[in-house]
């Protein structure tokens, strides 16, 4: 494919050969001649200087090497992902049901979807066109699930569940596991409180390996249209999750956590359960939430405080040695004033 067959699909102005050959997508670091990199970030300058790539994906007004051919764009990183679709395009499943899946008869799957190897399609379950179950996908009984669903192995959505079109389980996902409930007897022990609500997924949502979203004691748990989870996320119950947030991996939800629009919680944040934190929030990574976080705060630490605050505090933090050095001598040089009066 050449560089000007690539810019009209992709809308990019050409600098340089427009002949080119480019027959692959690469990092700055990785390129070999004939690849397509980008650049989206500047403090790896240096690395497009010194890259073997044969083309550049990068912004306007940015300088560019004289033996590198460039389309220019206005977000380099979301076309280098478009550019990886024209020299990786995804892979095809072929319509039809396995002979090894299990399929119970008041099942209703809609046309042109492809049934893997070992998968289990329980009582009253309706699935859209277009699925995909890849291979020991586990759908419970009475759950409803949109067009163009996509469960890598070992999937599974439990009873009753909600799933909007396409949708995306990576291997291992659980869409409505049982809630952490249990309820304090007299005895010590502890009552396994039955969990009969559901968890939603709305559409465009895509759920990364290993994650759990629970289902509500009651009610419902719901994450928002376009929202990403990373893997090892647990959205536990009675959970609201908005519309465009990104969960990092290992995030933890505890129950009844509500978290607005077009936010992002880094790795290993942890929220407490029954708070809010608001649309266009920021919570940086391995930070516990134990209280309400502001729409478009960007939050920091343990207990999680506004990032300028929490910054100014770890930098005395690591100045307390000095700092206690200091007091230590101050309270010496006061004892021999006062012992000299």
């Amino acid at each position: 494919m050449n560089l000007q067959q690539i810019a009209t699909k992709l809308g990019c102005a050409i600098e340089g050969d427009t002949t080119l050959e480019i027959t692959g997508v690469a990092g700055l670091d990785d390129a070999r001649p004939g690849d397509l990199t980008f650049l989206s970030n500047r403090k790896y300058l240096r690395s497009l200087s010194t890259t073997r790539a044969s083309a550049a994906l990068i912004a306007p007004g940015e300088a560019c090497p004289i033996n590198l051919a460039a389309l220019r764009t206005e977000n380099p990183y979301l076309d280098f992902a478009r550019a990886i679709e024209l020299f990786h395009p995804a892979p095809k499943f072929a319509p039809g049901v396995h002979p090894t899946a299990v399929i119970a008869p008041s099942a209703k799957i809609g046309t042109g979807a492809h049934v893997g190897p070992y998968c289990y399609i329980a009582d009253n379950v309706q699935i859209g066109d277009r699925a995909v179950l890849h291979s020991f996908v586990t759908i419970y009984s009475g759950a409803r699930i949109g067009n163009d669903f996509f469960a890598h192995s070992h999937a599974c959505v439990r009873e009753n569940c909600r799933i909007g079109d396409r949708v995306i389980l990576q291997n291992g996902v659980v869409i409505g596991s049982d809630g952490f409930g249990f309820a304090p007897e007299s005895n010590g022990r502890w009552y396994k409180m039955r969990q009969v609500g559901i968890a939603v997924i709305e559409d465009d949502v895509e759920i990364q390996a290993h994650s759990a979203i629970d289902r509500a004691t009651v009610g419902e748990t719901r994450i928002g249209r376009g929202s990403k989870i990373d893997d090892l996320v647990l959205v536990g119950h009675a959970c609201k999750v908005g519309e465009d947030t990104l969960l990092c991996g290992q995030v933890g939800l505890a129950g009844s956590t509500t978290v607005g629009n077009h936010c992002i919680l880094a790795g290993q944040v942890g929220a407490a359960g029954h708070l809010t934190i608001g649309d266009g929030a920021t919570v940086s990574s391995q930070s516990g939430v134990p209280g309400d976080v502001p729409p478009k705060a960007v939050y920091s630490g343990y207990p999680a405080m506004d990032n300028l605050a929490w910054r100014k505090s770890v930098a005395v933090f690591n100045r307390l040695p000095a700092l206690q050095k200091e007091l230590r001598d101050l309270r010496a040089a006061l004892a021999e004033l006062h012992a000299r009066r």
